[in-house]
């Protein structure tokens, strides 16, 4: 009997945004059981949505190339998931993929415009919710951090830890937040909207998840 080949592995991508403004104004917990309300999609800055979609299009089409699997949690304008439609819908969708990766993608957002660069956001610890994932998204954000920053030459905000995101919190699968750049600086933000440096992000990616787990 010859054993069934072996999935590659499959990638979870997270465009950032696209609920609808009456679903984003809802609340959900901050983490499983928790008291801590949150709301599921403050919209983020403007020009996000349809920047991290591009990226994460782009993205696809390379980590398939590459010979993984890839998941979205929205192809359009619109997130379309059921389950709420929040972050713990998006967490869920990838959950159930038993991604090897969740890469949410992100573009920042800053009062003083001349903020400027790429971070890559991992989950804190914390007992109970991310302690099963937190040093394999820190190798994973490391990996990613340093992947992004050498395909775009875009300046180094380094990895954050943050213990506030709903869609880490809920997460069983390593899940990394990739800020992109800045959409409240011009110059960043018209890069951005460019389809040849959407690409060279979205390079990036694909060679960040490469140095995390092989195809």
């Amino acid at each position: 009997m010859i054993a069934a080949a072996t999935p590659p592995p499959l990638v979870c991508l997270d465009p950032g945004h696209g609920t609808p403004p009456a679903i984003g104004a809802q609340v959900e917990p901050i983490g499983p059981g928790s008291r801590t309300m949150k709301i599921k999609d403050g919209g983020g800055a403007a020009g996000e949505a349809p920047v991290a979609l591009a990226i994460a299009l782009r993205a696809r089409k390379l980590l398939l190339a590459r010979g993984y699997r890839v998941a979205m949690t929205r192809t359009g304008p619109t997130i379309k998931l059921g389950e709420g439609d929040g972050n713990i819908a998006r967490a869920k969708f990838c959950n159930r993929r038993h991604a090897a990766l969740m890469v949410r993608i992100h573009a920042d957002g800053s009062t003083a415009r001349s903020q400027h660069g790429v971070s890559t956001l991992v989950p804190a610890w914390h007992r109970g919710w991310t302690d099963d994932i937190y040093a394999r998204s820190l190798r994973a954000g490391r990996a990613l951090q340093a992947a992004v920053v050498s395909a775009t030459g875009a300046a180094n905000r380094g990895v954050v830890q943050r213990g506030d995101l709903t869609g880490f919190n809920w997460a069983d699968v390593p899940a990394v937040l990739l800020e992109t750049g800045f959409m409240t600086n011009p110059v960043e933000s018209a890069r951005l909207k460019s389809p040849a440096y959407q690409q060279r992000v979205a390079l990036g990616i694909s060679r960040g998840v490469a140095a995390f787990v092989a195809p």
